[in-house]
């Protein structure tokens, strides 16, 4: 049996769930807000508590390799490795692209219509970057990888050449905003799709079998883009 606490902190929301062998035992999340340096630890500790468990019984923790919120990465990264190496327990990354795509993957006969089953579908997570910039990948149906992880602005002409030929699913925050830039008829955003530890589960157990696990004391998340310090508006 494998037991492994799942962490997300890419985006606005701050998750963790508990994976059994694979399945969603338990999860707490903050869906709005950026919390996470005050709420992810405490998330963990009560769901730990809640269950009964000490970190010494899990198997690993998985945590969101990124790309996303600078911030919020470095803290879900931070818990991440110290639980690990306070137990001695493997790190797992887990995109939270393909986490996303793993989620649509499992949704994807409730979403498409029937007359959609001519063309091959194509999943297209998307987390926002600011402004029409989005951090985006492509992947078939079977979560293989068709275009790995990038940094592109969006424009109405994007997905014209794929959207002739495919049915193409865009989704996660970044594809909240494209729905007056995107417009072709095989083409799907589907709205209000945010990332989540629970989604983790499935892809964190199939590396834990694999063996899959990151260096913890040199493991950085993928940021794709430096780090750009603002102030506050008060300040402004």
């Amino acid at each position: 049996m494998t037991l492994i606490l799942n962490i997300e902190t890419s985006s606005d929301v701050c998750s963790a769930a508990l994976g059994k062998d694979g399945q969603v035992i338990d999860f707490q999340e903050i869906t709005h807000g950026r919390n996470h340096a005050a709420m992810l630890a405490v998330l963990v500790h009560d769901m730990m508590q809640r269950n009964s468990l000490d970190f010494r019984q899990l198997s690993a923790v998985a945590v969101s390799s990124g790309p996303g919120s600078y911030t919020g990465l470095r803290i879900g990264v931070s818990l991440s490795k110290g639980i690990c190496m306070a137990v001695g327990i493997p790190l797992i990354a887990v995109s939270p692209l393909k986490a996303l795509a793993w989620y649509i993957s499992n949704m994807r006969s409730e979403l498409l219509p029937a007359s959609s089953a001519m063309y091959p579908t194509r999943l297209c997570p998307m987390l926002d970057a600011r402004r029409m910039e989005v951090y985006m990948a492509m992947y078939d149906c079977e979560l293989n990888t068709l275009e790995d992880v990038t940094a592109k602005i969006i424009t109405p002409d994007s997905f014209t050449d794929i959207a002739n030929t495919h049915q193409l699913l865009l989704f996660g925050d970044g594809a909240d905003k494209l729905d007056d830039t995107v417009n072709h008829p095989n083409v799907k955003i589907i709205a209000g799709v945010k990332t989540s530890a629970r989604f983790m589960c499935a892809l964190s157990e199939a590396a834990f079998n694999e063996q899959r696990f990151e260096d913890v004391a040199y493991y950085e998340p993928l940021y794709l883009k430096d780090f750009m310090a603002s102030k506050p508006k008060k300040l402004l």
